[in-house]
């Protein structure tokens, strides 16, 4: 069996509404649209085919609900999504092992609603969120109460990068070129927002928390040793604020927390990096995944070959932890 853990689906009742409430997004949803496989199951249902005992979890795509609509439209746009996704779980529990929640995150009292209509009612196996909420950081306290829910349900949440060409990469430029807001900057988010979660003391205020990662992890496995040893001198390097506190407060070397993350194995077919991504984050803590559509699926089971894993180790990559992690029988 093979779960595929994170790929993206456009319902089309979302993309009908989200057309109406960001007409500037238009384009976009058009781009998004020509993929088919978004929203043409069955074509979605010929390439699965080809893969033998094979299921995907499914969650949206970019862009995040909070940056394209106000408060009000945003969580009746998370709600559209939740229901379609909910109901195609429904329909094709072969072809679906479960759904993750979308989420609005401009009005938290709102988004806490739906969050727990979404696990409770619906049958979410986790919710997602994005490296940052509209540029604020997901170590901000007023996001707690989205982690604080999740480790009590014991489910998990996937993070996806999101950054834009608004995000310059040379301040001379007005925008990012040549998409190195995608190529680097989703990795370089993922990498801080995961070790800005980590000063923060997140995994001490709830043990056990899980978060899966968008394509392993970011930059953080191969450049480990910058975020493990190089940051022991927290503070050093900076003048105008005090961070001499920030280690001594956490209950374990920070680096021991970066493990405590997992990965997943949409990797767009590169073997070298899935190589260091499972070393890094070991055995227990990777999960199979592809971003398919917009990610290859065969070329990323051709990689998973490659790692010439012993049997247990390879049903424990390509459904075990997923099973595990979303309390799947």
């Amino acid at each position: 069996m093979i779960i595929d853990i994170y790929t993206h689906i456009f319902p089309n009742a979302y993309y009908d509404h989200m057309v109406k409430v960001a007409p500037r997004l238009e384009n976009l949803g058009k781009r998004m649209q020509s993929v088919r496989k978004l929203h043409d199951l069955d074509e979605r249902f010929r390439e699965m085919d080809d893969y033998g005992d094979y299921r995907q979890v499914i969650s949206l795509p970019n862009p995040p609900i909070e940056d394209i609509t106000a408060p009000e439209q945003g969580i009746e746009l998370s709600r559209i999504a939740n229901d379609s996704m909910a109901e195609l779980v429904r329909r094709h529990p072969d072809r679906f092992a479960g759904f993750v929640a979308a989420l609005s995150m401009h009005n938290m009292d709102k988004t806490m609603d739906e969050l727990h209509r979404a696990v409770r009612d619906l049958g979410a196996r986790g919710v997602q969120i994005f490296t940052n909420v509209c540029g604020r950081p997901l170590d901000d306290p007023e996001y707690l109460p989205v982690f604080e829910a999740m480790h009590k349900y014991d489910l998990p949440i996937w993070m996806h990068p999101v950054r834009t060409p608004d995000t310059t990469d040379y301040a001379s430029e007005d925008k990012s070129r040549y998409e190195m807001w995608w190529c680097f900057g989703w990795p370089y988010d993922t990498s801080v927002a995961m070790l800005r979660l980590v000063f923060a003391g997140l995994f001490d205020r709830f043990p056990g928390i899980k978060i899966i990662t968008h394509h392993l992890g970011g930059m953080i496995p191969y450049f480990d040793g910058r975020a493990d040893l190089g940051m022991q001198v927290l503070g050093a390097r900076t003048s105008g604020e005090d961070y001499s506190n920030v280690l001594s407060s956490l209950k374990k070397p920070h680096g021991e927390y970066l493990r405590m993350f997992f990965g997943d194995t949409a990797m767009f077919g590169g073997f070298h990096g899935t190589k260091c991504g499972y070393e890094y984050f070991g055995a227990d803590q990777v999960v199979f995944a592809t971003d398919a559509p917009l990610g290859p699926i065969p070329e990323t089971l051709q990689v998973i070959d490659r790692l010439e894993l012993e049997r247990p180790a390879l049903d424990q990559l390509t459904a075990g932890n997923a099973k595990r992690l979303m309390k799947l029988d």
